[in-house]
């Protein structure tokens, strides 16, 4: 979102400005559909479980992989050999 912000203010004329208020738009309407999955008490305590088990992967990974189990969701990723290693997690890699 930040990229087509900033593109609109490199142009000063609003006629040029159009094209890329057009692609945020369509990039706030596609966020819009998602369905974002909060991180709560539940993901931290897996957090933390995780951790003490000795999953050694990235904080950020851990978290959306902590956030996955906790509500019992598949996580679509192309990091399929960091994943691998959290126990209980279900992924997939659609990109293959």
């Amino acid at each position: 979102m930040r990229g087509w912000l900033a593109e609109i203010r490199r142009h000063q004329d609003p006629h040029r400005q159009i094209a890329p208020y057009a692609k945020f738009q369509r990039q706030v309407e596609a966020f819009a559909e998602w369905i974002i999955l909060p991180w709560d008490s539940d993901s931290a305590r897996l957090f933390l479980n995780l951790r003490r088990q000795g999953v050694r992967i990235g904080s950020l990974d851990l978290k959306i992989a902590s956030i996955a189990i906790a509500h019992d969701a598949t996580l679509l990723t192309r990091n399929s050999t960091d994943f691998a290693q959290v126990p209980g997690l279900r992924f997939e890699d659609w990109l293959k």
